[in-house]
């Protein structure tokens, strides 16, 4: 299994759309397992998205289950996600791989229905709502080209310096 780089802001391959997965097949699932050691190996990460290694595929992982009294579905593999429903509108604070350097109050839905793909080609319907919805909502946004920094109502009192604390 390989790391990959994490691609950063204001690389433009970061903005581009990426195109569905139509292949089910063992060079994704090793893809998958790259993805998933590429995030875990980077700190704080609870979702990574294959357009941040440079992969324009529709492909997002998730795993938010380290989170305290996060509800969640666990380690995720979401293939071709779509949002079918959504319900509410929370402000909350996020971070991005790609743009380590800052964390912003982004406005989200509390509470989305999401369809999507494993990696076995095995369609699921998920229901999600708090933070594990807005962590894949954020990472939904990088399979269309979307940085939280363009979701920002305020740069300038909703854009913060992230904060680096002593190990």
């Amino acid at each position: 299994m390989a790391t990959h780089i994490i691609l950063t802001y204001p690389d433009e391959r970061l903005k581009l759309i990426s195109s569905l997965v139509e292949v089910f097949d063992d060079a994704l699932r090793r893809f998958v397992m790259d993805l998933f050691v590429t995030l875990y190996a980077s700190p704080g990460g609870v979702g990574i998205a294959a357009p941040q290694v440079g992969a324009q595929q529709r492909l997002i992982l998730i795993d938010v289950s380290k989170k305290k009294g996060a509800e969640n579905h666990g380690k995720l593999v979401l293939i071709n996600p779509e949002i079918t429903q959504w319900e509410g509108f929370i402000l909350g604070r996020e971070g991005c791989l790609s743009i380590p350097d800052y964390t912003a109050n982004v406005l989200r839905a509390e509470k989305i229905q999401l369809e999507a793909y494993d990696e076995h080609g095995v369609k699921t319907i998920y229901a999600m709502q708090g933070f594990e919805a807005r962590a894949v909502q954020h990472e939904i946004d990088h399979l269309d080209g979307v940085l939280f920094l363009d979701r920002l109502i305020s740069p300038r009192t909703d854009l913060f310096r992230r904060k680096n604390y002593a190990k």
